[in-house]
């Protein structure tokens, strides 16, 4: 019987490492997260009613829920250096002529890799078992983070396959994607901390905690590039070491790349300097080595660096430049955001004149003023932000405004907690242009013919001012705008003329109030059939209604409550738009009290109208997929929710299967 519960720990945990094998390095999950955790379970259940076959290489045990006093100081076998960077493609041409002269004339071969920015760490295995993970430090010593390296999911406690070397270095970056830093800043802003300044910084502070349990929820991840000390391995070249690591269980960049030249290797330079921003981490430069380790021996290495390999450093996304001064601007949903104007500077190759500063929290934050000499960064193509004050000159801080700069209309915080100002003026002509594409939108009034480029000529010819004057639009004034004849400017007015007979809950969700999407326009509709019972019911009737809540009820509150809106409805009604909406006959069900969710190409329904028939058999039509979820209905090529779906177990319907429950 002892024999049976081992064996099967054992087999257990084979399982487990199995599937981390297909899930860290190859990318090709065959599991969900539920079958995945029910294994964990398991295993966890086991352990613990039989302590005595507990492994320190077992796959519950990477967090330990301890904290660390400090870390140790560790040696490395072999020296970390670091690369000797280039920064053209005539810095490359020259090292490759160094390395013919030490090869004397031989040719190279060559890997490139993209060079992450992140943390190097060395991860020290005995026997196939990972025994110290430790910080590059100095290059000769760093700081042991064993217990923090566990917790990284993409690094094997135990190498896979039988036949493991005796001792060996394996180094590495440690780094986190851009949305779990997003995450991770989230989190940060909503406990009044100190931001990461991006997802290096974020990384290296994680993997320099003292409590594991905290670093395991940060989400690090791991590449492994290449090798140091070792024994009872024989490995004649890097191309190949990189597919041992891979079959050890270890994650190596997917896009690493082989090149017989080095024409072949800048070619790889300049193709991920134009799409570095598409992958979901940073990186900032491209790593070259030689292929061949008696070549990289024969080459050698000075007191810093080795001579076989170099890094290509992409242009600099940093610069110092004087902040000339702070504008606000009015986005296109209301929120009122600083910009900060600069003296101009070029950085990543392009000149920059100005750059965010998200929002008046953030000024204060930095303690940024005019006249002051600041640090950008430029990431991608976004607009650049303002990183820190390098120099403090300017003498007065810089005010919050209290009115919109756009309509002059006060400016407000819908709660005490959030950090965005924003105007809520429907008719704010900085927003006007976002309001009526939204309006006129298929699941709002559904006005064809009324695109952006139609709607940005209606509002710079100043035919348009807020939505109701749509209604008052002449077929002469149409015949203004570019490529408009007489049938196009027709078929828009009978559009129009339509859109008069929506139901209220379209025109609901057409005003744009801040949080009341599709869902919630419906249930405002339903509950009060009127336009105007709506306008007056008060914020605790609002926040009575189940699917409302307390911070969408403040908005609507909040919106009906401004002299502009009012102003709007009043116009909206002399132009003759139906302000009611019919009760829908309750149709009980097989989806009656279910959520659904849809993802993919419908045949028969348009997505609106299976939402619309869920919420009339009394289910909830959500838009994201949860534990709660009851249905995914996936049609013709489906997204992300369909992989959601499946990893949480979630019940996947088509869309036949669906008509058949709407019965």
């Amino acid at each position: 019987m002892p024999q049976d519960i081992k064996g099967k720990i054992e087999e257990l945990r084979e399982k487990i490492r199995h599937h981390d094998y297909l899930y860290y390095t190859l990318s090709r999950p065959q599991v969900s997260d539920k079958e995945y955790d029910d294994l964990m379970r398991l295993l966890k259940e086991l352990e613990d009613a039989h302590p005595r076959y507990k492994t320190d290489d077992s796959p519950t045990v990477r967090v330990s829920g301890s904290v660390s006093e400090a870390f140790r100081t560790v040696k490395h076998k072999q020296k970390m250096l670091s690369l000797e960077n280039a920064y053209s493609f005539q810095e490359l041409k020259d090292w490759e002529e160094r390395l013919r002269k030490g090869l004397g004339g031989e040719k190279a071969d060559y890997v490139v890799e993209l060079k992450i920015d992140g943390v190097s760490a060395n991860l020290t295995y005995k026997e196939g078992k990972l025994a110290i993970g430790s910080t590059r430090g100095d290059g000769e010593s760093g700081e042991d983070v064993t217990q923090n390296i566990r917790t990284i999911r993409a690094i094997p406690l135990k190498l896979r396959g039988a036949r493991n070397p005796e001792f060996i270095e394996i180094r590495g970056e440690v780094y986190m994607q851009r949305k779990d830093f997003d995450i991770l800043n989230k989190e940060k802003e909503s406990a009044g901390d100190l931001l990461f300044a991006n997802p290096r910084n974020a990384a290296s502070g994680s993997l320099k905690l003292l409590d594991a349990g905290i670093v395991s929820r940060r989400r690090l991840n791991f590449f492994a590039h290449s090798i140091g000390e070792c024994k009872g391995l024989e490995i004649t070249d890097h191309w190949s070491f990189l597919a041992k690591l891979k079959d050890w269980g270890l994650r190596i960049n997917p896009e690493s790349f082989f090149c017989r030249s080095l024409e072949e290797a800048i070619e790889y330079c300049k193709a991920w300097q134009e799409k570095r921003e598409k992958i979901n981490y940073e990186i900032d430069g491209i790593v070259i080595k030689v292929n061949s380790f008696i070549q990289q021996k024969k080459l050698g290495a000075t007191m810093k660096s080795p001579r076989w390999a170099i890094a290509y450093k992409f242009p600099a996304r940093q610069a110092t430049t004087e902040v000339l001064d702070i504008l606000v601007q009015v986005g296109r949903t209301g929120v009122i955001t600083p910009v900060a104007k600069l003296k101009p500077v070029e950085c990543a190759g392009v000149v920059i004149q100005h750059a965010t500063l998200h929002n008046f929290d953030e000024i204060k934050r930095l303690n940024i003023r005019v006249g002051d000499r600041v640090l950008i960064e430029r990431a991608g193509e976004v607009i650049p932000k303002v990183i820190k004050v390098v120099k403090t000159v300017g003498e007065k801080p810089f005010p919050i405004p209290d009115r919109c700069p756009a309509c002059k209309e006060e400016i407000v915080k819908e709660r005490e907690e959030d950090v965005a100002y924003r105007c809520i003026n429907p008719s704010c002509p900085a927003q006007l242009e976002r309001g009526l594409i939204h309006f006129a939108s298929r699941t709002a009034m559904d006005i064809e013919g009324m695109g952006e480029a139609v709607v940005e000529q209606l509002v710079k010819l100043g035919l348009v001012k807020d939505f109701a004057d749509i209604y008052s639009l002449k077929k002469e004034e149409l015949l203004k705008l570019e490529l408009f004849k007489e049938k196009k400017a027709d078929n828009l007015l009978a559009a129009i003329g339509k859109s008069k007979h929506q139901p209220l809950s379209r025109l609901i969700y057409g005003l744009g109030i801040r949080h009341v999407g599709e869902k919630a326009a419906f249930v405002l509709a339903q509950k009060f059939a009127r336009l105007d019972a709506l306008i007056k019911a008060g914020h605790e009737e609002l926040d009575s209604i189940y699917e409302i809540g307390s911070v969408m009820a403040g908005s609507i509150a909040e919106f009906f409550g401004l002299r502009k809106t009012q102003q709007l409805v009043a116009k909206l009604r002399d132009a003759g738009l139906n302000l009611e909406e019919k009760a829908l006959p309750a149709k009980k069900n097989a989806l009656s009290g279910k959520t659904v969710v849809f993802t993919g190409e419908l045949q028969g329904y348009s997505r609106s109208r299976a939402e619309g028939l869920v919420r009339q058999s009394g289910g909830n039509a959500a838009s994201s997929v949860s534990k709660n979820t009851d249905f995914l209905v996936a049609g013709d090529n489906p997204g992300s929710k369909h992989k959601k779906a499946l990893e949480l177990g979630v019940k996947i319907i088509s869309e036949n299967e669906f008509s058949r429950l709407l019965g």
